[in-house]
């Protein structure tokens, strides 16, 4: 019997309303089958508006079951990321409210990483029209998510990451 390969990732509540808070540690403990205590700090770009982070450690594909627990609330903004592993690449999940979620696969050096069938598609969706292929690969980088979620994180420097880790 093979057991999962472990990886690491952190989820970053950029922002929330107070008011989710219990609920979103309450999906966050349902994906990691542990207690999870977030420390919420303020975040300073939105009124009642608070942020929390935390890493954590468990088999592959934890991120996206972690970026798939906090999808339910628009009025959130996060990220969720999934350090690569043994046979698995790594991921960071953005959301924002008015973009919605964005998947990007990542390398062992944290590059986005944009495979090679998509770029065939951008090129050959482009005909040829450069403008058009730039605006696609930003689209696939997720640029646009992170033009919105860079204020939401400079909000957050300086404050600890706590480490949770995933039993069994």
């Amino acid at each position: 019997m093979t057991t999962p390969s472990s990886t690491r990732g952190v989820v970053f509540i950029h922002s929330t309303p107070a008011a989710l808070c219990p609920h979103i540690s309450w999906a966050l403990e349902s994906v990691l089958g542990q207690r999870v205590s977030l420390e919420w700090t303020a975040q300073p770009l939105g009124r009642k508006l608070v942020r929390a982070e935390f890493s954590w450690l468990g088999p592959a594909g934890t991120g996206a079951r972690l970026a798939s627990a906090l999808r339910g609330w628009d009025d959130v903004r996060y990220e969720v990321t999934e350090e690569p592993s043994a046979g698995c690449d790594g991921s960071r999940w953005q959301h924002t409210p008015t973009l919605g979620i964005h998947h990007t696969w990542i390398s062992a050096v944290g590059d986005a990483v944009i495979n090679e069938d998509r770029l065939r598609d951008v090129l050959a969706d482009a005909e040829g029209d450069a403008a058009a292929v730039l605006a696609a690969i930003d689209d696939l980088l997720g640029a646009a998510w992170d033009q919105e979620l860079e204020p939401f994180r400079h909000a957050g420097d300086g404050t600890s990451v706590r480490w949770l880790h995933k039993v069994g």
